[in-house]
């Protein structure tokens, strides 16, 4: 816990007495009330912090967000053509962020979005093989056969993938729905991987990542980590070291 006039000095609203003056003036929320109390102490990891109605940070917060990416959005920061990008989803936090990993441009679901690099490398690093689930609906009957394969590892641009745990949720003569579980993060992996056996992918949705699931949140839509998610990645990532 710290106090609401120290944690505000390193947010970049001023000096410690200007920051009291905001307080005394009923310029700052806490979790949506206004609070003039300068003996105040919050929580970094669990309060929203607001001045003017808009969150803010302090300098060295870390920050870790979950994003459920739609089709049509770039994982980049910026885009010379002026293509939207997941950026153009979340606020500006005043601290530079970076996407854990990558989804395409026509596939969605959880992506992690955060400023601490040492987090990021380890959720992302091979040795990590942090498993990450995702849901596929392919093109036509896929049959028990070509499943065995994606099971065993398929060969997609001079590479063989790892096994991979492969469950059929649905199949018909137009459709297969299976859900994807890989340890990799070769770029459009899934997509080569469903080629490779003479299908096509159609719809691709990441649901998980370790443990952590996109669970509810909207299309489009953003949340901060809990630190109790953030601390069950770093767990998943040194049980898998």
């Amino acid at each position: 816990m710290v106090r609401i006039n120290k944690y505000l000095a390193r947010c970049n609203l001023g000096s410690r007495r200007k920051v009291e003056e905001l307080i005394l003036a009923g310029k700052i929320k806490v979790n949506g009330r206004i609070i003039t109390d300068l003996a105040t102490e919050i929580s970094e990891d669990n309060d929203r912090i607001e001045f003017e109605n808009k969150q803010i940070y302090a300098k060295n917060k870390m920050i870790y967000l979950m994003l459920n990416k739609p089709k049509g959005y770039l994982v980049t920061a910026d885009d010379s053509f002026g293509r939207k990008t997941v950026f153009d989803l979340i606020p500006d936090f005043g601290i530079h962020l970076f996407p854990v990993g990558r989804l395409d441009l026509m596939s969605e679901g959880l992506l992690l979005l955060t400023s601490d690099g040492d987090f990021a490398d380890a959720i992302m690093h091979p040795k990590n093989k942090l498993p990450k689930l995702y849901k596929v609906e392919a093109k036509g009957y896929i049959s028990n056969e070509k499943i065995g394969r994606l099971r065993s590892g398929v060969e997609i641009n001079h590479y063989l993938t790892k096994p991979a745990k492969v469950f059929i949720k649905s199949r018909n003569q137009s459709k297969t729905v299976l859900k994807i579980t890989i340890s990799e993060g070769k770029k459009r992996q899934i997509r080569y991987m469903i080629k490779e056996i003479g299908s096509e992918v159609m719809e691709l949705k990441r649901l998980q990542i370790g443990d952590l699931r996109l669970g509810k949140l909207p299309t489009g839509a953003w949340r901060e980590l809990t630190r109790s998610e953030i601390n069950l990645l770093k767990n998943n990532n040194m049980e898998n070291t």
